[in-house]
């Protein structure tokens, strides 16, 4: 997706993203496109078989060269977790240990909540082909677990860390989210508007069939048009669509009802 005109300030926040011993440096380069395009920027290698820098990775990237400069190697992931107050190890199948499990949109509150306090936190991804040990694991506090097809659970290390981003944009108030129009709640002055003019063209056009049902009848018609809870702009529209039947229907006489009454 295009970027936009308007230069917005780079987000880059939240936790440390620790791939594990990546192999190919184009999914390294993916990893840090989906972690820029969610306002991530930390990210630390451990291990990665290429070594580090790696052209293959910044190409792939996309542009977010912010993260690429930024990234950090690693010889250990003790090493990689050691500042970190809290540590979040990702995959798709279940494991014998005590760890709680939280799912993507719950880690990620939760991320954010510590994040807001002032704790520095990371989520782990494991290799592509195989994810991350046991042993590796156990040096995390939580498991997140995607909710992913039993049958074809794997995801690769981009998708992983794209849904982990994702969700933790979700949390944050400067997400861009679709624009909204701003649209002005009618006022009860612009309804009395519109039911003085229908009141006039339903009676020129012989709507209301005696006088005394009348009243009733647009009382009815104002219970219309006041539920729904009308905008302004709405009502614009609606009274631009009765202008133009007005001027295209003929005059009736008083009483002769509805034009497809009969």
């Amino acid at each position: 997706m295009a970027g936009t005109d308007k230069q917005q300030d780079m987000l880059a926040e939240g936790p440390a993203i620790i791939l594990v011993e990546p192999q190919l440096g184009e999914n390294i380069g993916m990893v840090a496109r989906a972690m820029a395009n969610f306002g991530l920027a930390e990210l630390r290698l451990v291990s990665p078989r290429d070594g580090w820098p790696n052209e293959k990775a910044r190409a792939a990237a996309s542009r977010a060269d912010h993260v690429i400069d930024a990234t950090v190697m690693f010889d250990s992931l003790s090493e990689a977790v050691a500042d970190l107050n809290f540590v979040l190890a990702t995959t798709a199948r279940p494991r014998d240990n005590f760890k709680p499990v939280r799912g993507p949109e719950e880690a990620a509150a939760d991320l954010r909540a510590r994040f807001g306090g002032g704790q520095k936190t990371g989520i782990l991804f494991g290799r592509e082909r195989w994810g991350l040990t046991n042993d590796e694991i156990s040096l995390a506090d939580e498991i997140v677990t995607f909710p992913v097809n039993p049958a074809f659970a794997s995801l690769n290390i981009a998708q992983a860390v794209l849904l982990m981003s994702y969700e933790w944009m979700k949390t944050g108030e400067r997400a861009v989210r679709p624009p909204e129009e701003e649209l002005v709640p009618a006022s009860k002055r612009h309804i009395d508007s519109l039911m003085i003019y229908l009141d006039r063209v339903l009676d020129e056009r012989g709507y209301f069939r005696t006088d005394d049902k009348k009243p009733k009848m647009m009382d009815n018609l104002r219970a219309l048009f006041t539920r729904p809870g009308f905008t302004v702009e709405e009502l614009a529209v609606l009274r631009g669509v009765f202008a133009s039947l007005e001027k295209f229907s003929p005059k009736r006489p008083r009483g002769s009802g509805a034009p497809d009454a009969g």
